[in-house]
């Protein structure tokens, strides 16, 4: 492909991508293919000659695009977001276009020193402390997820713990006591942190506990029940050396007692904390949320993804560290191929040292293009509208107790809610029992002779129903949650293009579903897709 059919070829692919934007609403947000379909459409092997770019960009069309799960459409409402932006789409267009691998500051300058400049900016934008900014002993890095910054602070933080706690012994005896603490070390998490940190705990070779965090806690970690484990520890001769605290769990959105937590770690000063703020973190840039960075100064690190609520294209997580040093100690290692007087200088940054790979991208591009185009007023006003839906949407689900119960209050433009079972007595309470009363022949999951376990497993057994069914129908795309024992299903509003009109019909699509299911159950059978009853 030479320079004009790349400019043919690039613009029909931007007019491509335009087109799907602007239609996207009117896809089946889930795709309706089978494991294996590609491979059935595919060639067994790559051509001997090349083909016209004509050819390939109609294979998009056909046989790439029926088997994609639309994360644009605003009928996602699944997971978290993976939003984008054209800003974003023309940074990833320049940095394919300057590729380097940039592991050195010397490999492309500006790779290196705008992802810095970049990151302060989005620091100052979120209001984290000042200990976290380039300019003072910390500073910020882009890495792939949250879950490879996680691993990428637990190893620097595994290092730390272990020099700190053998730096009174000689050198002949250091060796020995590191390969006996190795194994006593603990990660700790909550109950609802990320699975990351458990992976990260096992990749690093080290025992995971996870602090509770049940209903009376609001589903969030308290300093109280982080001690209570870290004494645990100690007394079994346990050595504690890496917590993760949350600012957003991935199933309700709770944040930890950031607060608790930052005196109980004082007492434990080898633990590295690391805060994970994945998705919520990005609602910092509202003055309202910026009272949850008091504590942050705290802490050692902390991450949050642009490429989730930010209008920035995977990937883009943005990890920041409070001490660099600490990061730099565990992962530099320099051959002779990697020196350079710059880099001996000690007068820039190289970010091989920041992360796990050698490599990286010129991810900087994007985020710099995002808050340029946006200004922080615009991001602002982005998130605080996520915010004001997914209200609406939880006002929705409350004028229905009926048929849903808000399992917690609504956060960051997430609502979390079940399905309730009819019960014996109140036929003329539900409005779906009222239009199809419940048969007497086949007793009805809510029975308040029933045990609080039988009545929770009833509930969660038509909870997962009707979000089943849902699934099945592709038009909408949302996901479950368990939290103490309790499923859930979650709706997220924070979708690029996100409208009232989707998450009304979102709603709609939730009653109804639940409505059918009832009257299924009512009836002892199921309706197929031609209305005609099945019993199963």
């Amino acid at each position: 492909m030479d320079s004009q059919q790349f400019r043919e070829a690039a613009h029909a692919a931007v007019d491509e991508v335009i087109d799907y934007y602007d239609t996207i609403e009117g896809r089946n947000v889930l795709p309706d293919v089978e494991p294996g379909y590609l491979r059935k459409i595919l060639p067994d092997a790559a051509p001997e000659e090349g083909e016209s770019w004509d050819e390939i960009q109609r294979d998009i069309s056909s046989k790439i695009m029926p088997g994609l799960t639309h994360w644009q459409s605003p009928n996602f409402m699944a997971f978290f977001p993976a939003s984008s932006s054209y800003p974003s789409i023309l940074g990833e267009l320049y940095s394919a276009a300057l590729t380097g691998p940039a592991f050195n500051w010397i490999c492309s300058p500006a790779i290196t020193e705008l992802e810095t400049i970049a990151l302060d900016w989005l620091a100052k934008a979120l209001h984290l402390p000042s200990c976290f900014l380039s300019t003072g002993q910390g500073g910020g890095v882009i890495q792939g997820s949250a879950s490879e910054a996680v691993i990428t602070v637990m190893v620097a933080a595994r290092d730390r713990y272990l020099k700190r706690t053998t730096a009174h012994l000689a050198e002949d005896k250091k060796e020995s006591a590191i390969a006996a603490k190795l194994g006593k070390l603990v990660t700790i998490g909550s109950e609802l942190s990320h699975s990351s940190i458990q992976k990260a705990a096992m990749i690093t070779g080290t025992q995971y506990m996870s602090v509770p965090a049940g209903k009376k806690e609001d589903y969030r970690m308290t300093g109280q029940n982080l001690r209570e484990l870290l004494e645990v520890c100690v007394d079994q001769g346990l050595e504690p050396f890496f917590l993760t605290a949350t600012l957003g769990t991935t199933g309700t959105c709770a944040v930890d007692e950031l607060g608790e937590i930052a005196e109980v770690v004082k007492e434990f000063p080898d633990l590295w904390t690391h805060v994970d703020a994945a998705y919520a973190g990005a609602a910092l840039v509202c003055e309202e949320y910026q009272y949850l960075t008091e504590d942050l100064a705290s802490f050692d690190s902390f991450d949050m993804n642009m490429h989730k609520w930010l209008l920035t294209n995977f990937d883009a997580s943005c990890l920041y560290i409070k001490n660099r040093v600490d990061l730099i100690s565990a992962l530099s290692i320099t051959p002779s191929y990697l020196r350079n007087k710059h880099s001996e200088s000690g007068l820039v940054i190289d970010y091989r040292d920041w992360q796990i790979p050698l490599g990286r991208r010129f991810r900087a591009l994007k985020i710099w293009f995002v808050l340029r185009s946006y200004g922080t007023e615009g991001l602002k006003a982005y998130i605080r509208n996520h915010v004001q839906l997914g209200e609406m949407f939880a006002s929705l689900v409350a004028s229905r107790p009926d048929i849903f119960r808000i399992l917690t209050k609504p956060a960051f433009a997430l609502t979390v809610f079940t399905v309730v079972p009819p019960s014996h007595s109140s036929s003329s309470t539900n409005g779906v029992s009222r239009r199809h009363p419940v048969s007497q022949e086949q007793p009805t999951p809510l029975d308040p002779n029933a045990t609080a376990d039988q009545n929770t497993a009833a509930a969660n057994e038509l909870t997962k129903e009707v979000h089943d069914r849902i699934f099945d129908r592709k038009d909408l795309f949302l996901t479950m949650t368990l939290a103490d024992g309790q499923h859930a299903i979650r709706l997220v509003s924070a979708n690029p293009k996100t409208e009232e009109k989707y998450l009304r019909r979102a709603f709609e699509i939730v009653v109804e579903t639940t409505e059918e299911v009832l009257r299924d159950r009512a009836h002892g059978g199921r309706h197929d897709e031609n209305g005609l009853e099945s019993v199963e």
